[in-house]
């Protein structure tokens, strides 16, 4: 029965077990306290039938006027169909509604809409090899990520329901933008939020490194050994609008991972001078191979970033343009307030780093940061007095905010879960 329930379409001759919640909803994901009781002992990775129990029932007068508002309390009611995962607080991740049969067909419409979307409506295809290809709940695939690089697609799992039906997902996509390989990976949390981990998934042949270009740029991806899928492909949009603004200018990239923003500035950009910086070694490696491949000169420090922008202030360099881009340090609720602190001392200490008149890109990759709130930070950075080489403090500095940014449109937000639009970049001048 576990293996009738726990394939990407469900058999039909398969009792399904059942779960019940209050109302029904748009949101993709059931936390485990909003269910008032499930039915047929479902275990993880199985697929249920998710019920409401009651509605609200609004009637109108024909100008569209609420006039009553009742309550029903009949027979629980389908709504959808969810896979499930008692040991995780999203016990359901739900993929159709209204009693809606995930067949066959289903699928190869979640797929289509998926791949339409970067290759005829973007057309990204025209200026890179390198993109998402499915953006969990935003392609109707919760607990899901799969980025195109070249001819290899990879995964990153979020959810165990996902483990169980990737691979035939992965074939569909496959299909349709003609890839040879691929690779199955869960994310750093999996086993904290899902409860157990699950191995790594190859095809054969599938290669360690390759290189991929955007907007003309190479860069090297090595699987399995970094964030996310290999690559930020998020940050593409923003890396070609720093071109712009390097062109003979000193450019600073801070957590510069591998290289993006500071080989983009580099060859792209012009820039007259370029420094990266990031803690991590291995990373580094890959970003100095990425400077060489595109014959370009960039200055790659390994450093925490607060060290070094600390010492930078401590001898009065500044910079025409900075980046700011660090990890996500915000990963649960309870990380808000000592994420946000953190967010505050890194741009407090890189506004500073700003030559009178340059340019700052500060980003966030934190979810549970909304965008309000981290404009909040950066303004407050902003104000916050620090001091120079000789000890004096530094006067406020002022920013003009040019215009804030997400991820670039391959990664999109889908309206009735916001959640997914998790990166916010906001493009400042500081006086």
């Amino acid at each position: 029965m576990d293996d009738l329930l726990r394939g990407l379409v469900p058999a039909r001759n398969a009792a399904i077990p059942a779960v019940h919640v209050s109302r029904p909803m748009l949101h993709p994901n059931i936390y485990r306290k909003r269910i008032i009781r499930t039915e047929g002992n479902p275990t993880a990775g199985q697929w249920v039938a998710v019920y409401h129990q009651q509605s609200d029932i609004q009637e109108r007068d024909r100008d569209g006027n609420r006039i009553e508002s009742r309550r029903e309390s009949d027979e629980p009611s389908l709504f959808a169909y969810g896979i499930y995962n008692p040991r995780s607080e999203i016990a359901v991740r739900m993929y159709s509604w209204w009693g809606q049969w995930p067949d066959e067909s289903f699928w190869d419409r979640i797929v289509d809409n998926a791949v339409s979307l970067r290759r005829d409506i973007l057309r990204l295809d025209e200026t890179t090899d390198a993109y998402r290809v499915v953006h969990g709940e935003s392609d109707g695939l919760p607990g899901l990520v799969v980025d195109r690089y070249g001819d290899c697609l990879s995964a990153e799992l979020f959810s165990l329901g996902m483990y169980y039906r990737c691979q035939p997902i992965l074939e569909r996509i496959a299909k349709k933008l003609g890839t040879k390989h691929w690779l199955i990976q869960e994310c750093p949390q999996f086993l904290s939020q899902e409860g157990q981990s699950v191995p790594n998934l190859t095809s054969e042949g599938m290669p360690p490194v390759l290189t991929i270009t955007e907007n003309g740029v190479k860069y090297r991806v090595h699987f399995g050994t970094g964030h996310k899928t290999g690559f930020f492909c998020d940050q593409r949009d923003n890396r070609r609008q720093l071109a712009q603004f390097s062109k003979q200018r000193s450019v600073l990239d801070l957590c510069c991972y591998t290289g993006g923003f500071a080989v983009q500035a580099a060859k792209a950009g012009s820039a007259s001078e370029v420094t990266g910086v990031d803690l991590d070694e291995e990373p580094l490696a890959i970003a100095k191979k990425n400077a060489d491949i595109n014959q370009t000169r960039v200055r790659f420090v390994q450093s925490d970033a607060f060290a070094f922008m600390r010492d930078m202030l401590r001898i009065g360099r500044q910079y025409d343009v900075v980046v700011l881009d660090p990890p996500k340090l915000i990963r649960s609720r309870n990380e808000l307030e000592e994420g946000s602190k953190k967010h505050f001392d890194l741009n407090r200490l890189a506004i500073q780093l700003v030559k009178p008149g340059g340019i700052l890109l500060t980003c966030s990759c934190a979810g549970l940061l909304d965008e309000p709130s981290f404009q909040s930070i950066v303004r407050s950075a902003a104000k916050a007095t620090g001091f120079d080489a000789e000890g004096k403090p530094h006067p406020p500095r002022t920013l003009q905010f040019l215009h804030s940014t997400g991820a670039a449109p391959d990664h999109p937000v889908v309206a009735h879960c916001p959640e997914t639009g998790y990166l916010k970049s906001i493009w400042a001048r500081v006086l």
